[in-house]
């Protein structure tokens, strides 16, 4: 398995990227945006994708978008193809771009906000912390982003404070924890996002229920 940063010449892969986004997308209900053919391209032109290849086959793809004059940037978009699933593949990809935006944006803010709780437990060990949407990117382009997903009407409730998502943010500034402290953390934070997630569900969806 080979995991580059994207370029031009990785341009015959932008429709099975989209696919592959639109097609987990349904599944899940929440937590990725489409995005077009000519979004990936961009992307791919400007250098802010990983890109993974078992030889000449498509595995999996993420890539960077930058926010508020390069304060914040967001790793989106990660995706793996089906036949790649279940090996960790995820994981490394996340790192991967991790990585590449510490590189090129060394002083922005890394964040994202997703439901999974794998994709939780990969943010922390890279050194996310969970936080309010308040302390993350105040750029209308990106909250945007969210009008795909089934559960957009709840963000628009609550002004955008508070969603089934969780937000998670790094910052460069902070001083990062031992691998000890880490893994110790991890372990609590597994369970705390999982009691969040369901608290979160279980407050919305009464009061879903209440109002219909």
């Amino acid at each position: 398995m080979k995991l580059v940063i994207a370029n031009e010449s990785h341009a015959r892969y932008a429709e099975i990227i989209c696919a592959t986004i639109e097609e987990s997308a349904k599944v899940r209900g929440t937590g990725i945006a489409r995005r077009t053919p000519e979004y990936i391209l961009k992307k791919m032109a400007n250098g802010n994708a990983i890109i993974a290849l078992e030889g000449e086959k498509f595995a999996g793809f993420c890539y960077i978008e930058v926010w508020s004059h390069e304060k914040f940037v967001a790793n989106s978009g990660l995706i793996v193809h089906p036949d790649f699933r279940n090996q960790g593949l995820a994981k490394e990809i996340k790192k991967a771009i991790f990585d590449h935006s510490r590189k090129k944006y060394p002083n922005a803010k890394i964040f994202g906000i997703t439901t999974g709780l794998a994709v939780m437990k990969i943010n922390y060990e890279l050194g996310y912390q969970p936080v309010t949407f308040s302390e993350l990117t105040d750029d209308d382009t990106f909250w945007a982003g969210c009008q795909t997903c089934k559960n957009f009407d709840i963000l628009t409730r609550t002004e955008r404070k508070m969603c089934l998502c969780t937000g998670m943010l790094y910052d460069p500034g902070k001083k990062e924890k031992s691998q000890k402290e880490t893994e110790k953390q991890t372990r609590f934070n597994d369970k705390t996002f999982k009691r969040l997630k369901n608290i979160k569900q279980a407050l919305f969806y009464k009061k879903e229920k209440s109002e219909n």
